[in-house]
C-alpha cells in the first residue's frame, strides 16, 4: 500500500490559471505526438552516423510499444495518486528519455532511449486529457479537447518537417534535445497553476492486472509491427505473439474481476457511454490511421511528390480536423449535447473514405484537398465527444482510467489496422506488378521509393502510379465500412447532459 497526494476536488478555478494549466499540457502533448513522427526523415542520417540499419524500425517501434503499454496504467495511477503526480513522473522520464537519445552514440542506446521517452509520452497522452477533466466543466471540456485532437494530427503533418530542418540547419541530436527546454518550462507553467490539495490516501496497486495487461498491449503492438517485414505473419516468433496476447488477455479478465482496485474495472463495460464510445475509439483508429498512413504512399508513388510536398498535402485534412472539432467544441458548450455529434462525424468519415477510393495517378490537388478535407471534417467531430462524453459518464475517481481505455482501444485498432492494411497493399502490388509484364524485369518496379522512381522510365513509372492507386482503393473502402460500422454504434449512445459545473462525487 501507498500514501500518496489525491487528485485536486473539483472547484472552479480563475481563468488565468486554467489558461496556464492548458497551454502547458498542451506542449506537452505536442511533445509526445511530436515523436511520434519527427524522426521518421531524420533516420537515414541517423543511420549514417550510428550504423545499425538492421535495427533501424525500432526507434520508431520502441516509442510506440512501450507509449501504448504505459498508456493505461497512467489512467489508473492518476486516478489513485492524483493527475499532478502522475505528470511530474511522466515528463520527468520523457524528458530523461529525450536528453538520453540525443546524446545517443550506438543505436542500441538510442533505441534504449527512445523506450524510455516512450513511458513518459504515453502518461503524457492520457494525463493531458484526464487533466482536463479535473479543471473544466463537462459541458465546456469539447473545445479543449477539440484542440488537443487536432493536435494529433498537426504533429504528423509537421513532425517529418521539423524532422528534416533540424537534419538540415543543425544535427539529427536537436531532434531530441529541443524536447528539454520546452518540456521544462512547460511543467513549471503547470506545477504553479496545478496545486495539490494536501490530502492523503491509502490505495492498493492492481499490480498482476498491469503486468498482464501489458503483457496484450505488448504482444499486439509487436505482432503487428514485425509482422510481415521482419517476420512472416505465419513464423514461429509472430504466432507466439498472438498466443502471448490470448494468454495475457484471459489472464487479464480473471485478475480484473477479484482485484481490489483494478487497472480496468470491468464494471465500466455495463456503463452504455463507456462500452459504446471504446468500441467507437477502435474502429475509429483503425479507420484513420490504417487509412491515412497510406496516403504519403500514393502521393510519393502514384504522383511523384516528394515526402515534404506529401506530408503538406496532407495539411487539409488537418485543417478539417481543426474547424469541426472547434465546432462541436462550441456546439457542446452552448447545447450540452453531443450525440448528433458522432453521427455526423462518422457519417462524414465514411464518405471521406468512399471519395479517396476513386483517387487516380492524374487526381488534381484541388479535389485530393477537397476529399481530403471531408475526412477531415469526420474526424473532427469525432474525437471531441469520446472523451468528453466518457468522462461525463463515469465517477470522478475513474476518470483517467475511462480516459485512458478510450486511447488504448484506438491505438490497438490503428495496430491492428496498419498490419492488416499493410499486408492487403502488399498482396495486391505483388499482383500487379506481376501482371505488368517485361516493365518491371529485374525488379526495377519493386525498388519503389520517390527518388528510385524519378530515374524510371516515363512509362514504367506510369505503371507503378497506376498499380499504387488501384492497390490502394481496398484500403479506403474497407476504412469506409469501418466508419459506417461506428456510425451504426453512434446510434446506440447514450447522451447524458453535459453538466455546466463541477460536480464533485456522490452529487
Amino acid at each position: 500500500m501507498a500514501m500518496t497526494d489525491t487528485q485536486p476536488a473539483p472547484a472552479a478555478l480563475e481563468p488565468a490559471r486554467i489558461r496556464t494549466i492548458i497551454l502547458s499540457i498542451g506542449a506537452l502533448l505536442f511533445l509526445a505526438a511530436l515523436d511520434q513522427t519527427i524522426v521518421s526523415t531524420a533516420l537515414p542520417t541517423i543511420v549514417a552516423d550510428l550504423g545499425g540499419l538492421e535495427h533501424l524500425s525500432w526507434v520508431v517501434t520502441a516509442y510506440i510499444l512501450a507509449s501504448t503499454i504505459a498508456a493505461p496504467l497512467y489512467g489508473k495511477l492518476g486516478d489513485l495518486y492524483g493527475r499532478r503526480n502522475t505528470v511530474f513522473v511522466s515528463v520527468g522520464l520523457f524528458l530523461l528519455g529525450s536528453a538520453l537519445a540525443g546524446a545517443a552514440t550506438s543505436m542500441t542506446w538510442l533505441i534504449a532511449s527512445r523506450a524510455l521517452q516512450g513511458l513518459g509520452g504515453g502518461g503524457l497522452f492520457v494525463l493531458a486529457l484526464s487533466v482536463i477533466g479535473d479543471v473544466i466543466p463537462p459541458k465546456d471540456r469539447g473545445k479543449t479537447q477539440g484542440i488537443f485532437a487536432a493536435t494529433f494530427s498537426i504533429s504528423s503533418v509537421i513532425g517529418p518537417l521539423i524532422g528534416g530542418w533540424f537534419v538540415e540547419a543543425f544535427t539529427w541530436h536537436w531532434i531530441f534535445y529541443i524536447n528539454v527546454p520546452i518540456g521544462i518550462a512547460a511543467v513549471v507553467g503547470f506545477a504553479t497553476a496545478f496545486e495539490p490539495t494536501g490530502r492523503r490516501t491509502r490505495h492498493v496497486i492492481d499490480w498482476w492486472g498491469a503486468a498482464a495487461l501489458s503483457l496484450t498491449l505488448a504482444s499486439v503492438t509487436l505482432a503487428t509491427s514485425l509482422g510481415g517485414a521482419t517476420f512472416a505473419w505465419d513464423s514461429v516468433q509472430i504466432l507466439g505473439l498472438a498466443a502471448l496476447a490470448i494468454v495475457g488477455a484471459v489472464a487479464f479478465f480473471m485478475i480484473e474481476q477479484r482485484a481490489e482496485e483494478p487497472i480496468l474495472p470491468l464494471r465500466l463495460f455495463r456503463i452504455n457511454v463507456f462500452w459504446v464510445t471504446s468500441a467507437m475509439s477502435m474502429v475509429t483508429g483503425a479507420a484513420m490511421f490504417g487509412g491515412i498512413t497510406f496516403l504519403p504512399i500514393y502521393l510519393q508513388l502514384s504522383q511523384g511528390a516528394s515526402p515534404t510536398v506529401s506530408g503538406l498535402m496532407l495539411i487539409p485534412m488537418t485543417a478539417g480536423i481543426l474547424v469541426s472539432s472547434i465546432l462541436s467544441g462550441r456546439f457542446m458548450s452552448r447545447t450540452g449535447k453531443y450525440k448528433m455529434l458522432p453521427v455526423f462525424g462518422m457519417g462524414m468519415l465514411a464518405l471521406g473514405f468512399l471519395l479517396l477510393t476513386g483517387l487516380q495517378p492524374d487526381t488534381s490537388t484541388a479535389e485530393f484537398a477537397a476529399r481530403l478535407v471531408v475526412v477531415g471534417l469526420g474526424l473532427g467531430a469525432i474525437f471531441p465527444v469520446l472523451t468528453t462524453s466518457v468522462q461525463n459518464a463515469v465517477d470522478r475517481t475513474e476518470l483517467g482510467t475511462a480516459t485512458a481505455a478510450g486511447l488504448m482501444f484506438r491505438q490497438v485498432g490503428g495496430s491492428v489496422a496498419v498490419a492488416a492494411f499493410g499486408a492487403l497493399f502488399a498482396a495486391r502490388m505483388a499482383s500487379q506488378v506481376s501482371g505488368a509484364g517485361e516493365a518491371f524485369a529485374g525488379g526495377a518496379g519493386l525498388e519503389l521509393g520517390p527518388q528510385s522512381l524519378a530515374g524510371l522510365p516515363e512509362n514504367v513509372r506510369a505503371l507503378i502510379g497506376d498499380a499504387v492507386a488501384t492497390s490502394i482503393h481496398p484500403i479506403f473502402l474497407i476504412a469506409a465500412g469501418l466508419a459506417m460500422i461506428g456510425f451504426f454504434l453512434s446510434l446506440v449512445l447514450q447522451e447524458i447532459h453535459l453538466a455546466n459545473r463541477m460536480v464533485p462525487k456522490g452529487e
